[in-house]
């Protein structure tokens, strides 16, 4: 108690923190939780009712199918949105004019400022058949007719995850660019005075160096794969909706559209619990802890 007495100063700072994140993270969380074991309405009792809703949830056919496209969107925003902005750092650290690596970096950047509502909007004018720039260009190389890149079903998945690789690249980019900027130019030297080339230096010297940022970025993708939603809801439509709901989608249908209140609370607490399965394995399989 001396101790918190000495400091006290500093405990009633942290007071407005931890009661922001009682009130407005743990107290949902625990209430949410508690809900999802009920039947839940609006006004009059809420009976409990065990594992109903769960065992309602993993018996949906629509659940699965929006699962199998979380995983499959997700994956290829991990993969791919691990090696781009890798690319796209290893290409700017080779720019010699300082002013013109800022500007590039700062072009890539601006994206990730924008709320999908921006983001998803401007893509889908550009890539519409009648008006869209895309198209236009396809047109202009010999293309014989538009092509709905948001009206098929195939084309969709692939738009969803290079539009969000393209939203967030900027991000990550500046993550490695700052790692890179710190590794040791002694390092450099050693490897060149072994007659080390311009790949060798950037295979045993910078990629090494990046590993540490790597596993952070890993992480943080691995951790928003199943929370997919804002790109979702924004750039969706019926025609396409089968191929691109993400599980966020059917919680967001069973709380908001239909009010089952109690399914769509179940639903998120299994992707919590999802989520961290697949992140403990994740940090295993990386061996995240070990730097």
């Amino acid at each position: 108690m001396k101790v918190v007495w000495k400091f006290k100063a500093l405990y009633l700072m942290m007071l407005p923190i931890m009661a922001y994140f009682l009130v407005f993270s743990y107290y949902p969380l625990v209430r949410g939780f508690i809900i999802s074991f009920q039947e839940f309405r609006l006004i009059g009792n809420r009976p409990f009712i065990g594992f109903d809703n769960y065992i309602t949830v993993l018996k949906d056919h629509a659940f699965w199918e929006m699962l199998q496209n979380t995983l499959l969107l997700g994956g290829g925003m991990l993969v791919i949105g691990f090696i781009m902005p890798i690319l796209l750092a290893l290409s700017l650290n080779e720019i010699l004019q300082a002013w013109f690596k800022k500007v590039v970096q700062m072009i890539v950047y601006i994206p990730h400022l924008f709320s999908w509502v921006v983001v998803g909007g401007m893509w889908i004018l550009m890539l519409s058949p009648d008006t869209g720039i895309v198209n236009a260009i396809l047109k202009l190389v010999g293309a014989e007719k538009p092509i709905t890149f948001m009206a098929s079903a195939d084309s969709a998945r692939w738009v969803m995850v290079l539009t969000s690789v393209w939203k967030e690249m900027g991000f990550i980019c500046i993550l490695y660019l700052a790692t890179i900027v710190a590794i040791n130019p002694a390092l450099y030297e050693a490897a060149r005075m072994d007659g080390a080339n311009r790949w060798q230096l950037v295979r045993y010297v910078t990629l090494p160096s990046l590993v540490s940022t790597m596993k952070v970025v890993i992480m943080l993708n691995v951790l928003s794969i199943l929370r997919i939603f804002d790109q979702i809801i924004v750039m969706r439509n019926g025609a396409i909706a089968k191929k691109v709901d993400v599980i966020m989608m059917y919680t967001y249908q069973k709380g908001i559209l239909e009010f089952k209140v109690g399914l769509a609370t179940s639903a998120g607490f299994l992707v919590i619990f999802a989520t961290l399965l697949i992140t403990f394995v994740t940090r295993a399989i990386i061996r995240y802890d070990e730097g």
